[in-house]
């Protein structure tokens, strides 16, 4: 009796992110939104079994050929798609505002068209006329490529069933609503449905569908998490306002590896694929200057150069600042109290600054050599060697450390032309008198036990 009466109760659901509760507050436990949790329907009992569509059949006799990958015409998304579109695919597309998640998106239905193969790009932030002009100012105009502004999910549905698209772009899916289901579009509920609905279309017509999705202030992607659960490949779209460089992020693909990046220069004539964006985060010094130093970082599994600049000046105040900008603050805040204790580096009472060039953003450990070495060239007022890359991961004990690829990061630095690096020694080897020398690609690479040996070799201290 007391299960029967339980099975009854009243669920109570957040409309945000879908927590749920056996009873009504005004505040969501997980999401903290007020305002947000309402009475959920009542469950629906068990399904029947039903006719299947097609037969079970041995996994070796089914055919791939349908499922071949195809390009985008955009070589950085196939880069980080790993390869291209695959027919019948589910792509969530998450970014901010304003950061060119619906120019790359035309940019894609606009190639595909011009491959021959029909496009349907459904609207439902901007009007028919709206992306007309963009299309105008990008060269997008296609006969293949149709538009439909559509908020209607069955309406959507209407528009595929009657062109019959290879691709679909939808944007946004917190547009649209479907008819029949509670709440209102952007909901847990509503968008569960309609993306559902979409995939649905997508597995049984071999249709790749790509849709895009809102960010919240966090930057996590909005909506229900089971969203990133139905879609087979989640990009995030990255770059800062005041910046035309653009970074496609795979967090996810079923298809292909996901530690690749894309790099895309963003424009008023729309956005262009960048394949060597190095050149992007190195100032070019026609001088050597104190308080910068260039390293390699990893971005997936591509090696970029990135210019590290350091300001140390007398603080007018009790407590020293510490400043970044494209760089981890904590991580800076370690590397100066390791200068201090290990190489003799006085930074007390100075106020620091440090930042990257062109807009990088650095989360590589590799970088903590090349933070090290400007903030010290910048105290001493020496300039680092010109052609020199750093890279190393610092201990707190002085030490540095190994990074992962180096050869090849070494060989991205030799490209460009930097003609000496210098490294962590392996640490098995013993600690030499003088840095180990060796050579790759044509530049002399000089392995290093600690910090204060780097600073030495190249005369900071």
């Amino acid at each position: 009796m007391a299960n029967a009466r339980s099975s009854k109760r009243a669920t109570y659901r957040c409309s945000e992110c879908g927590w749920e509760t056996g009873k009504w507050v005004g505040r969501c436990g997980e999401c903290q939104a007020w305002g947000s949790v309402a009475e959920a329907a009542a469950p629906i009992g068990r399904t029947p079994a039903a006719p299947v569509s097609t037969a079970a059949v041995p996994i070796g006799t089914v055919s791939v050929t349908e499922s071949e990958r195809r390009t985008s015409g955009v070589p950085e998304l196939d880069r980080v798609l790993g390869g291209g579109l695959v027919p019948g695919a589910a792509i969530l597309l998450a970014g901010e505002p304003g950061v060119g998640k619906s120019t790359l998106l035309l940019e894609v239905a606009a190639q595909t068209a011009r491959y021959g193969r029909r496009a349907l790009y459904v609207t439902g932030e901007e009007s028919a006329s709206q992306v007309r002009l963009r299309a105008d100012r990008t060269n997008a105009i296609q006969d293949e490529l149709y538009l439909a502004a559509e908020t209607d999910l069955g309406a959507v549905l209407t528009h595929i069933e009657e062109t019959r698209p290879e691709l679909i772009v939808v944007d946004s899916v917190q547009t649209i609503g479907a008819s029949g289901v509670e709440g209102v579009p952007g909901g847990v509920t509503q968008v569960r449905e309609v993306a559902a609905a979409l995939i649905r279309v997508a597995k049984t017509r071999n249709i790749t569908t790509v849709v895009v999705g809102h960010v919240t202030k966090d930057g996590a992607i909005a909506g229900p998490r089971v969203l990133e659960h139905l879609v087979d490949v989640v990009l995030h779209f990255e770059g800062a306002r005041d910046s035309r460089f653009r970074m496609v992020r795979a967090m996810k693909n079923r298809f292909g590896p996901v530690d690749e990046v894309g790099c895309f220069d963003l424009s008023s004539e729309g956005i262009v694929a960048v394949t060597d964006p190095s050149g992007l985060f190195v100032e070019t010094h026609h001088v050597s200057v104190p308080g910068t130093c260039v390293t390699v970082t990893m971005e997936g599994r591509r090696p970029l150069l990135a210019e590290i600049q350091a300001l140390t000046v007398l603080g007018a105040e009790e407590r020293a600042k510490r400043t970044t900008s494209g760089l981890d603050g904590s991580r800076l805040a370690m590397i100066l109290a390791v200068l201090q204790r290990h190489a003799r580096v006085g930074l007390s009472g100075r106020d620091v600054f440090a930042s990257t060039v062109g807009g990088a953003r650095i989360s590589d450990p590799a970088a903590d050599l090349a933070m090290a070495l400007a903030v010290a060239s910048s105290q001493t007022g020496t300039p680092t060697p010109r052609g020199v890359v750093a890279l190393g991961e610092i201990g707190l004990a002085g030490e540095l450390r190994r990074v992962r690829d180096l050869d090849q990061r070494l060989s991205e630095a030799a490209r460009l032309g930097f003609t000496v690096a210098v490294v962590p020694a392996d640490p098995g080897t013993p600690v030499p008198n003088r840095p180990h020398e060796r050579d790759v690609d044509g530049m002399r690479v000089f392995e290093v036990h600690s910090i204060s040996a780097a600073l030495e070799f190249l005369r900071l201290v």
